[in-house]
């Protein structure tokens, strides 16, 4: 009876400490991916704050101005060509 319990309590001891061992291991390996998701999400921050000062650069009236004239041949037109409508 004896010998049958300190098996059964040395069996729970090593199942706990191997319990432990594993939980540990698998908090390392969330804070590793932990740091990794946070190291890609200031890197995609970056590239986004990058990608709103293009896309402000490209859609500035002056730019767009410049390649109506110069691509499209376009210009303003004079006061003989507007017409003013009313509701």
């Amino acid at each position: 009876m004896r010998v049958a319990l300190l098996l059964l309590l040395a069996a729970a001891v090593v199942a706990s400490s191997i319990g432990i061992v594993y939980a540990r291991h698998e908090s390392r390996r969330h804070f590793i991916e932990l740091d990794r998701l946070t190291s890609e999400r200031d890197d995609l921050n970056y590239e986004f704050g990058r990608l709103q000062l293009e896309q402000a650069t490209w859609a500035e009236n002056n730019r767009i101005e410049q390649i109506a004239r110069g691509r499209l041949g376009m210009v303003s037109p004079g006061p003989a060509e507007m017409v003013v409508t009313r509701r």
